[in-house]
């Protein structure tokens, strides 16, 4: 009997060999997460900015209030309009390539036969070995265009993001972002420091939270988004100083 084998009445599980190195990814494509952390962190920037500057040239709490909440509506309509566009157009161009490789496909399938060989010796499959793989994933015409435009565009013709995904993704957490250093306004605290200090503790917990998502550790993802902000605040605080406009 072989030492492998397993004991007397339990039988092998093929789950267990998995189990010893098996392991999970995170959905990488669904179009989400980009537009989210982007859409996120460019309404803390915004808006803590535009508070710093306005603030900065003197206007009433009501004019910074009224310019940040015209500053959260447009800027949420505008992120998701533009993600919805951009990823949009990168679908369709990558509609147009598919359709490209396909007509390739049905005008020269022994030339395309070659070019998949050539692909898969280039990743270190031996040429006769690789001769038959290609051969025998060829016999099925959408199996071979998967494999050609992952192999000549590193993308899947089954993981398109989706631009509704992206639009409301960067609508939501830009206007969540962006409400943020408007907070002590709304409750009717009229101090600029306050809304600054409420921006960057957004700023800084945006970031910490983006590095579940990376290698990153949390206080530098964090100390780096805060980092980012101020300096945009600081910039805007002097231009509203130099400009000493006062709103009424």
């Amino acid at each position: 009997m072989s030492e492998l084998a397993s004991p007397p009445g339990q039988q092998d599980d093929p789950a267990d060999d998995l189990g010893t190195h098996g392991h999970s990814h995170a959905d990488v494509s669904g179009g989400w997460l980009r537009p989210a952390v982007f859409g996120a962190m460019d309404g803390l920037v915004t808006n803590t900015a535009l508070v710093a500057g306005v603030g900065g040239g003197g206007a009433a709490p009501r004019a910074i209030l009224l310019a940040g909440v015209a500053s959260l509506v447009a800027g949420a309509i505008s992120m998701a309009l533009g993600e919805y566009t951009s990823v949009k157009t990168q679908n369709e161009q990558l509609d147009l390539e598919v359709a490209k490789e396909r007509r390739e496909l049905q005008r020269n399938p022994r030339g395309e036969l070659a070019e998949l060989v050539t692909q898969l010796r280039v990743r270190g499959v031996e040429e006769h070995l690789a001769q038959q793989v290609a051969e025998q994933l060829s016999r099925d015409p959408e199996t071979a265009l998967r494999l050609h435009v992952v192999a000549e565009m590193g993308v899947t013709v089954d993981d398109e993001p989706s631009p509704r995904t992206a639009a409301l993704s960067s609508l939501v957490t830009f206007a969540l972002g962006a409400v943020v250093p408007l907070l002590p306004y709304l409750f009717g605290v009229s101090l600029l420091w306050v809304a600054l200090v409420c921006g960057g503790i957004g700023l800084a917990v945006a970031g910490a939270l983006s590095s579940r998502f990376t290698p990153r550790p949390w206080w530098f993802a964090g100390g780096r988004q805060l980092l980012f902000g101020a300096l945009a605040a600081a910039a805007t605080y002097a231009i509203g100083l130099a400009i000493g406009v006062t709103a009424t």
